[in-house]
């Protein structure tokens, strides 16, 4: 039986991918710290700080396939330690004394710390890769829609013209703001430890800030420049980080399900052979790659909130905030993976309604072109006079059911100062997207320019 969503069989692929869950695994968490072990050992015997026969066979014997891990589990259990039965399996399998050597100076948060920092530098180079697909696939529907008319919304009902390429544009502008965020935090993030029991570095001796450089340049980390297991921002600041693009993708997933509804039409995500909408309805083709997006968004949006409170740390160390990162962080890893995979399908097979966006720019019968009539008027009568005229008209027709051109050219000052077809050519939404095809180049030269989604 499945003990979450993360491994349940039946919705698994909901909230992460394969890829993210052999990342986050018990065996890789484990190899990790086997990693931090054995490149300690190694440039320690390099340094004459433990034996080089210990050092190499440490490292031999330090190797995730040597070890049962169920029963270093058992012995978790049993001690209610997390790293010691891992140690004590090598150890057991180290020849003469050589085990006696591994773990020779560090504490266990330096371990778990800095291995996590690797699941993590792992993770990440997925997040990068996907991000970049999405970004081209945003490039991709900017640049092909950017004439492309539709109904611009606020506060849920239509206000004005605007382009699909312009929505996308937007979407593609905010990744690029995302991406520049990961890229930037790498160099705060991406840091190991190797402090000992309280930050102090006694445990290494005379040698330690040599040791810890060669120990990261091994690990490929960046090296603290001072102890961090009591200053836990690393962490914050990076599931903070997912958790703002979470915001993005969410919100793209959000507004293409309300693009989806049937009454609106514009957008649909991509339908594979064979999907289900409805037990019941059989005509159904729920947006449902998209509504798990938006589902994911909301759990990794909390998950922040964990983190951050995790900031607040008794002494030089405390388990408790450090066992609430434990869950909080691999979560936050494991929902980024999936919801980048889904929308990188979504995004790239996304269905465009051209026709649908044009027609429903008429569904206001006319409405929709008030602020441009009024401009419009205002030169031949006057700004307030205009805006008075336009909204009475409006008011009148909306409440009387005939278009916005009848209920204008109803109005004696209005007909007097506009005829039928000076009007008829203002009510034409196609021709007032005002510079949306060129902010959608803008954008795209800019994108394009930084490099981000090659």
């Amino acid at each position: 039986m499945a003990s979450g969503v993360f491994d349940d069989a039946l919705i698994k692929q909901l909230w992460s991918t394969d890829e993210l869950r052999a990342i986050f695994s018990d065996r890789n968490r484990v190899a990790k710290w086997y990693e931090f072990e054995s490149s300690l050992a190694i440039e320690q015997g390099e340094m004459g700080i433990i034996p080089k026969e210990a050092a190499a066979d440490i490292a031999l014997k330090a190797k995730i396939d040597n070890v049962d891990l169920e029963e270093i589990a058992v012995g978790v259990r049993r001690i209610k330690h997390p790293l010691i039965p891992a140690l004590k399996a090598v150890q057991d399998l180290c020849s003469k004394d050589f085990g006696e050597y591994i773990h020779f100076g560090p504490t266990t948060q330096d371990v778990l710390d800095t291995a996590t920092v690797l699941q993590i530098k792992d993770a990440h180079i997925i997040y990068l890769r996907d991000m970049k697909a999405i970004g081209r696939a945003l490039a991709k529907l900017a640049r092909d829609h950017r004439n492309t008319p539709m109904a611009g919304r606020s506060h849920g009902v239509q206000a004005l013209p605007i382009t699909f390429g312009h929505k996308a544009a937007i979407w593609l502008s905010e990744m690029g703001r995302n991406y520049e965020r990961m890229r930037e935090l790498e160099k705060r993030v991406l840091v190991g430890g190797m402090v000992g029991a309280v930050g102090t570095q006694a445990s290494f001796g005379p040698q330690a800030l040599e040791l810890e450089y060669r120990l990261m340049q091994r690990l490929g980390l960046g090296i603290a420049d001072i102890n961090w297991q009591p200053a836990r921002d690393r962490f914050a600041e990076y599931v903070s980080v997912l958790a703002i693009m979470s915001g993005t993708l969410g919100k793209i997933a959000n507004e293409i399900v309300n693009l989806e509804h049937t009454e609106i039409g514009e957008l649909y995500e991509p339908f594979s052979e064979g999907k289900v909408g409805s037990s019941t309805m059989p005509h159904k083709r729920n947006p449902s790659t998209c509504e798990a997006v938006v589902g994911v968004s909301r759990a990794l949006r909390y998950n922040a909130a964990m983190v951050i409170e995790g900031m607040v740390i008794e002494h030089e160390r405390d388990g408790s905030s450090w066992r609430a990162e434990w869950k909080a962080l691999p979560e936050s890893c494991l929902m980024m993976g999936g919801m980048l995979s889904m929308m990188k399908y979504v995004l790239e097979g996304l269905e465009v309604d051209g026709a649908q966006m044009r027609g429903n720019l008429d569904r206001l019968g006319g409405f929709l072109l008030s602020e441009r009539v009024m401009f419009v008027l205002s030169t031949k009568v006057g700004k307030q006079t205009a805006h008075e005229l336009v909204y009475e008209a409006s008011m009148r027709g909306i409440e009387t059911g005939i278009t916005f051109e009848r209920a204008l050219m109803e109005d004696k000052k209005v007909s007097a100062a506009m005829s039928v077809e000076e009007l008829r050519a203002v009510l034409d939404p196609t021709t007032y997207i005002g510079h949306a095809p060129a902010i959608v180049d803008r954008v795209l030269a800019e994108q394009q320019a930084s490099g981000w989604m090659d």
